[in-house]
């Protein structure tokens, strides 16, 4: 991955890694809800765990090849928001809500406010 730029190794294992988080998060309510609370919580452990071999090392690299950690916490916020919508709407059944975007804005003011520096 030495071709590819540290920032984009970074962005996209931690876009990999945030549909695991985002799947281990909130895919039980969908798929779980019949079951015991502690057998949902072993499941998104394991789950999580293939968002952590994504996420650590993204976040060595981007930090090793000169992100700060406030621009790689910014990063992982926007990501979030990113993957969320999607998840919410396509595999929730959620609508569309006009929240999204505003928070999407807030997001971009955040992502200034890291980054100018």
């Amino acid at each position: 991955m030495n071709s590819i730029p540290v920032s984009l190794q970074t962005v996209l294992l931690l876009a990999a890694s945030n549909v695991f988080m985002t799947f281990a998060w909130y895919g039980h309510l969908k798929n779980l809800a019949d079951k015991p609370w502690y057998y949902a919580a072993i499941i998104s452990w394991g789950i999580a765990l293939f968002e952590y071999l994504l996420q650590v090392p993204g976040n060595r690299i981007g930090y090793a090849g000169g992100i700060t950690l406030a621009q790689l916490k910014i990063t992982q916020e926007v990501i979030t928001l990113a993957v969320f919508v999607p998840f919410a709407m396509v595999y929730m059944d959620q609508p569309f809500k006009l929240d999204f975007v505003w928070a999407g804005l807030c997001m971009v003011g955040a992502v200034y406010f890291i980054f100018r520096s």
